[in-house]
């Protein structure tokens, strides 16, 4: 019988398959008929099958606070995409290009002059208590002026149907990899509907992303000696860190497999000898990078890799004190980046935020906790924050004390009617929230990835997305309608 989407409920949000008159978007009329015209049994061995796919490909995530430790967990996925048209992803492609042009002049800037804050764009205070920014990278010039070589930001839609961006993530952001093994499994799937699409591919990414960490080689060569730096098995996106590498082509390292000699280079060991390192993709945050100019008890980073990178001896992505961008409260910023060092308007809004730094915006925060959702500046993963609409009262007392503790630390956002999408729970086809991830590359030219990763909270009423709480994921379709 297949899914009858006129018994498909859904709140007065935007869907993003079917629109206010229960009928399917233009984009996605012939998915939607596809599976109208499949039987259920046909849709449940689909998903057994995507289940099956993900299992033989090992595509596992690692959830950490599990009783007895972290736990490896095959990754959840919806069978049912998302589908964008390429002509409203041409906007939402322009607008991230456009944010991140204007994150890296900031961050560039922030190293060397501050004009920005000696024009009083940015506050001064803010960069006092920050807890990303690196005194260490004062006065550092990275190949073409870029810091943020990889940036992950996220995407929400409001029930206005306007594409909003939640923040943006510029220190090790993860979630490429399912991105791409979303799809892999969705040509198992559906192999027969990519005949009926043109949906846009994203399988480039790996080469795009050699090509830009390649660009900064401090050494010219046509394939630069490329490594991905992980903190090793334990961490919660090794899988990623794995496949990235292998995709690429290039070596999977870990601290001890790097040295840095007295000629302040980096070389990794290997059976032939040493080898020089030009471009380290660290996926090691700053303070465990180097342990001589960093965290001294640190076992994963090199001692001596801040010193290579300052003699421009090695490339490193995303630079160290990329971070200092990476702050929620830097966030509510950006439109005003994008306007300082562009002069443009922005093309992608940020959400309405309210800074508790300031007293008028703190004192509307603490008399409506119970209709907000509360951040900490530089937490990620859905840990730390109070969605006020789900929060008991001790939690909003809890909350209360942090932020009058420390103002500097906390912003606070109107909660979102986030749109849903179709998805396929116990064998019904529910509504559930999602956002979506793309990446964005940069070095001496900007690329961002066609979609994104499309996260869902698979509980239902939660708004919620991240893997780590529970959430799952689906393929992102850009179709170009034109082609």
């Amino acid at each position: 019988m297949g899914i009858q989407w006129k018994d498909y409920k859904y709140p007065e949000l935007y869907d993003e398959l079917i629109d206010g008159k229960g009928k399917p978007r233009k984009v996605a009329e012939t998915l939607a008929r596809h599976m109208a015209e499949m039987e259920d049994e046909e849709l449940d061995r689909l998903k057994s099958t995507s289940e099956l796919a993900i299992k033989e490909m090992g595509i596992t995530f690692t959830v950490y606070d599990q009783e007895g430790g972290s736990i490896d967990r095959q990754w959840p996925f919806d069978i049912i995409p998302r589908v964008m048209s390429k002509k409203e992803w041409d906007v939402v492609d322009a607008g991230l290009k456009q944010r991140v042009k204007a994150l890296n002049m900031f961050i560039d800037d922030i190293y060397h002059d501050q004009k920005i804050v000696k024009d009083k764009v940015f506050p001064k205070e803010l960069l006092s208590k920050s807890k990303n920014f690196r005194k260490q990278c004062i006065g550092v010039s990275p190949a073409h002026g870029v810091w943020a070589h990889i940036c992950g930001s996220d995407l929400v839609r409001h029930s206005d149907g306007q594409i909003y961006v939640l923040e943006d993530n510029l220190r090790v952001p993860s979630g490429v990899s399912y991105l791409l093994e979303n799809r892999q499994v969705m040509k198992r799937v559906f192999a027969d509907l990519f005949g009926d699409f043109s949906i846009l591919p994203v399988d480039d990414y790996p080469s795009q992303l050699f090509d830009t960490l390649a660009a900064l080689s401090p050494r010219p060569a046509d394939y630069p000696q490329v490594v991905v730096l992980t903190p090793g098995i334990y961490n919660s996106a090794y899988f990623e860190h794995a496949y990235l590498a292998q995709q690429m082509g290039c070596e999977l390292v870990e601290g001890t497999d790097l040295v840095v000699t007295d000629d302040d280079c980096v070389y990794m060991k290997t059976i032939y000898g040493l080898e020089r390192v030009d471009v380290i993709y660290r996926r090691v945050d700053d303070l465990f990078l180097d342990p001589e100019a960093f965290n001294p008890d640190s076992v994963l980073g090199v001692r001596g890799l801040m010193r290579a990178w300052l003699k421009g001896n090695v490339a490193l992505a995303n630079a160290p004190g990329a971070g200092v961008a990476d702050d929620k409260v830097v966030y509510a910023f950006v439109p005003d980046m994008i306007k300082y060092y562009l002069s443009e308007e922005m093309i992608l809004p940020n959400v309405p935020t309210y800074l508790c730094m300031k007293d008028e915006d703190r004192k509307y925060v603490l008399s409506h906790l119970e209709e907000l959702v509360v951040k900490p500046a530089n937490e990620s993963g859905g840990y730390g924050m109070l969605v006020g609409p789900k929060s008991t009262k001790k939690e909003r007392e809890k909350f209360a004390e942090l932020i009058e503790a420390d103002p500097r630390n906390y912003i606070a956002q109107p909660t979102l009617n986030l749109s849903t999408a179709p998805t396929l729970v116990d064998g019904k086809v529910e509504p559930r929230h999602l956002d979506m991830r793309p990446f964005i590359l940069s070095s001496d030219q900007i690329y961002v990835t066609t979609g994104g990763l499309t996260r869902v909270a698979l509980r239902k009423g939660s708004l919620v997305v991240n893997s780590s709480q529970g959430g799952g994921s689906k393929d992102t379709w850009i179709i170009d309608e034109e082609a």
